[in-house]
């Protein structure tokens, strides 16, 4: 999102594990919100939230 609003090309990766399985799980997400899992096997369910940023008050964590 913060490479949206910026104009800028971001990536992450989330390094996690199956709360069932306890094995790793590597999800890489970029700025246009394209989820990639690197994990054999793995299927995780990746949302992305849609949240109005122009209306959050007085901050953006008041919007989750």
């Amino acid at each position: 999102m913060q490479g949206r609003l910026r104009g800028e090309d971001l990536a992450a990766v989330i390094d996690t594990e199956c709360a069932h399985c306890e094995l790793p799980i590597r999800v890489e997400i970029d700025s246009d919100l394209d989820h990639r899992v690197n994990s054999e096997g793995a299927s995780p369910l990746v949302c992305t939230p849609f949240v109005d940023v122009s209306a959050l008050s007085p901050s953006i964590i008041d919007g989750f």
